[in-house]
């Protein structure tokens, strides 16, 4: 099993390829970086927590943080962690993650969602209602585009004929789509266009697991975020078919990013003394 670190990459904590040399140099598999356009002011819309920090509305454009990350890194795997597809044109955001899979020699994870943050959602024109709908056609508009010298899409909110776009992406046929979410339909989606589910731990993850292997009839990967500092955990985890778990580090200076990680690497040690 792999192990691996999030975080939001905000301008006034360690700059991104920084986190991501010091994650690589202390064995970590992969790196996810947290994406949010902005925050609302006066939000209140069913917000993970109250007040929310401000690493919220102060990360780095994701693309760019990602780019920086893959400079400064020759093995990591770097990931988004998750992507608000649901607020970003498709043929922009199919040019970027090529961009990034290319440049990076195939490292790029894609992670997607939708969110939680309905006012964000609509100030970049997406309907909450539709917002699952909306996150499908762009992510196989996406896959059209990185799979065809020639993509053409027609759905309902995605549309384009005869479009064409490189570079395409290093892994093929594309980067790894890591579905995120833990709703009652999310395992439809990751059957539907995913390659991997990506869910935050909770206790009832288990019984979701087996029911995504009894569903699917493809290998599907599961990702784990937000993961204890637990053994015990990690070698359920194990069992249960993961293949990669990672908890989320402090934004800020390197001491604070440092303390969090050696805790965390004191818990690998301890399921993997070797």
């Amino acid at each position: 099993m792999e192990f691996g670190v999030g975080i939001f990459p905000t301008h006034d904590g360690m700059k991104p390829g920084d986190v991501a040399r010091f994650v690589e140099e202390r064995g970590q598999d992969a790196l996810y970086f947290a994406e949010h356009t902005h925050i609302p002011a006066t939000e209140t819309d069913r917000a993970p927590g109250r007040p929310l920090p401000s690493k919220y509305w102060h990360t780095y454009d994701l693309f760019v943080a990602l780019t920086a990350a893959a400079a400064a890194t020759s093995r990591l795997r770097v990931a988004s962690g998750i992507c608000l597809v649901i607020e970003r044109d498709p043929i922009i955001t199919a040019k970027e993650v090529a961009s990034v899979d290319h440049l990076s020699g195939g490292r790029l994870e894609f992670g997607v969602g939708a969110g939680w943050n309905r006012t964000e959602m609509r100030h970049h024109g997406t309907d909450p209602r539709v917002r699952m709908r909306v996150l499908r056609e762009r992510v196989e508009a996406m896959k059209t585009i990185w799979t065809n010298e020639e993509a053409s899409y027609s759905g309902r909110y995605v549309n384009f004929e005869r479009i064409w776009s490189w570079p395409k992406p290093a892994q093929r046929p594309h980067p790894p789509i890591l579905v995120g979410g833990s709703g009652p339909t999310v395992l439809d989606r990751v059957l539907a266009f995913g390659d991997a589910w990506f869910p935050n731990y909770w206790p009832g993850v288990y019984d979701r697991i087996a029911e995504l292997r009894a569903r699917a009839e493809r290998p599907i990967e599961v990702q784990v975020m937000s993961v204890p500092s637990d053994p015990a955990i990690f070698e359920r985890l194990r069992d249960a078919g993961v293949h990669r778990v990672a908890q989320w580090l402090p934004s800020g200076p390197k001491w604070r990013v440092e303390e969090a990680l050696e805790k965390w690497e004191r818990a690998i040690t301890e399921y993997n003394p070797e």
